[in-house]
């Protein structure tokens, strides 16, 4: 773990800040830095303290900087030391209410910040309407002794993007906003954007290293093709190109021996349907007669593992390090409601541990098998797709002959399976390296901006 040092304020107005000595020795340093802003300073070793820096009321003000008692990262960079580092949670939805200032998501975002003390870093949460442009800081929402405080903070080292929705994320206001921060300011900014599910799926099946987990999916162009697929497989899933939650989800089967054809899916109300048409015409006229079907996406039907005779597909959360590493920090089971479609909760699916579910043979053998695919594919969305990712979200299946399928990949997963008590632990986990992969991203802004932003 790399070295984190507690910043000390004094009372005073002195231009000189107190470092251990082995952080400026043989070091031409003028500049003393946070966030955006940086001031000319003399460094001075401290006289008998390694583990701090001390730096005068005078500074602390100067920078803006919110002192919590918290150890920082130090980064070096042409005559300027940076401490930090301190990053920006951008979103939308904020309320007048001080207790819940981010609506219903406060509490979500009370826990990414709690991890400040454990990774080192400054996180704050904003929006657009918070941003003083002409002074270069934003009001920022810290939590702080289980309370949300508002304080002003420079420009962040980094920005990390929790949008809550499409519609957001197409706000022409935060599309400028997301623009400026990025071009004119060369603020990295990661996990921009929700993946489209047809784009993934065509961009990673150029990729040799992990086409061979995509089931085929085609956009909707004729009734014909269905036909041919559901020849080929059986049933195919027909699924909206930017859908979540397992909305609008519609599974079709085809039974070659009676003629006839199964749809599979919940209605307006919520209801698990399963409705026998003896045409494909007459399935489409009855169950997608207001629906645009120029926007959904054709998959091919996988044969999964069942357990009590209930489909079984996982989550799996993928998190970059501090050191810019993937790693697999999260796996559930998800077991399919009675009837459903999806194994989505609000369609009565559960959360089970693969142990709960499968003998331990078949643990470890399905737990490589998907860690395996999900480490190759967060590898390869990185290479094919722009912007920067520190975390994914995969929804992959097995099949009854063990092979791994991916179904979707979410750039901004949701957080269901955590309700499981053995999952808890992988909770904090995935928040604390959300974090911690933009102190990654700040030292590499600083000594090697030329990687982040060719």
């Amino acid at each position: 773990m790399r070295k984190r040092y507690l910043i000390e304020v004094s009372p005073n107005d002195q231009q000189v800040v107190f470092c251990p000595p082995a952080i400026i020795k043989n070091k031409t340093l003028k500049r003393f830095a946070f966030g955006s802003k940086s001031i000319e300073v003399d460094f001075l070793p401290h006289p008998d303290k390694n583990d701090r820096i001390v730096i005068s009321k005078g500074i602390q003000e100067a920078l803006k900087f919110p002192n919590f008692g918290i150890p920082l990262h130090l980064f070096i960079e042409n005559e300027l030391l940076y401490i930090g580092p301190l990053i920006g949670i951008f979103t939308a939805g904020f309320t007048p209410f001080p207790l819940r200032p981010i609506g219903d998501r406060s509490l979500f975002f009370s826990k990414l910040l709690s991890v400040k003390k454990t990774v080192g870093a400054l996180p704050f949460v904003f929006g657009e309407q918070h941003i003083n442009w002409e002074q270069g800081t934003i009001n920022g929402y810290f939590s702080h002794n289980n309370k949300w405080v508002t304080i002003e903070v420079p420009l962040p080292n980094v920005i990390y993007d929790r949008l809550p929705n499409r519609k957001s994320e197409r706000n022409p206001k935060l599309i400028i906003v997301k623009d400026r921060l990025q071009k004119d300011y060369l603020i990295p900014w990661y996990n921009p954007g929700f993946f489209n599910k047809l784009d993934i799926y065509e961009r990673l099946l150029q990729d040799s290293s992990v086409a061979v987990y995509l089931p085929e999916t085609f956009p909707f162009t004729s009734f014909s093709m269905i036909e041919t697929m559901l020849a080929n497989y059986g049933q195919i899933y027909i699924k909206p190109q930017n859908g979540s939650l397992g909305l609008g989800v519609h599974q079709i089967i085809y039974d070659k021996h009676q003629d006839e054809y199964y749809c599979r899916y919940q209605d307006d109300g919520n209801v698990n349907r399963l409705r026998k048409f003896s045409s494909l015409e007459g399935l489409f006229k009855s169950v997608f007669a207001h629906q645009n079907l120029e926007k959904m996406l054709i998959q091919q039907g996988i044969h999964l593992l069942r357990n009590e005779a209930r489909p079984v597909d996982f989550r799996i959360h993928t998190n970059k390090d501090d050191l810019g590493e993937w790693h697999v920090t999260a796996m559930a089971a998800k077991l399919a409601g009675p009837g459903s479609v999806t194994t989505h909760l609000r369609s009565g699916g559960d959360i089970k541990t693969i142990e709960e579910i499968f003998p331990k043979e078949q643990c470890v053998l399905y737990t490589e098998k998907l860690t395996k695919a999900a480490l190759l594919l967060s590898k390869a969305l990185e290479r094919n797709i722009e912007g920067i990712i520190g975390e994914i979200g995969f929804d992959l299946g097995i099949d009854r002959n063990g092979d791994v399928w991916l179904f979707e990949a979410n750039s901004k997963p949701g957080r269901s399976i955590f309700t499981h008590p053995e999952l808890q632990e992988f909770d904090l986990l995935t928040r604390k390296l959300s974090i911690a992969f933009a102190v990654f991203l700040t030292e590499q802004s600083l000594l090697h901006p030329e990687e982040l932003f060719k």
